[in-house]
């Protein structure tokens, strides 16, 4: 493939895909129902074994 061609599609459609898979990892974290898990996630690293 020619660089150019290549650096266009990343200016246009890549930089959308990235802006929508940030959009949804947000809206994944700040789901309804995900504070449970998020803390049960945050306390593993104090648990004792």
């Amino acid at each position: 493939m020619d660089y150019n061609l290549m650096r266009e599609f990343a200016d246009s459609w890549g930089l959308l895909a990235m802006a929508l898979f940030f959009i949804g990892c947000i809206a994944f974290a700040l789901r309804p129902g995900s504070r449970g898990l998020a803390d049960e996630a945050a306390r593993i690293p104090l648990e004792e074994d």
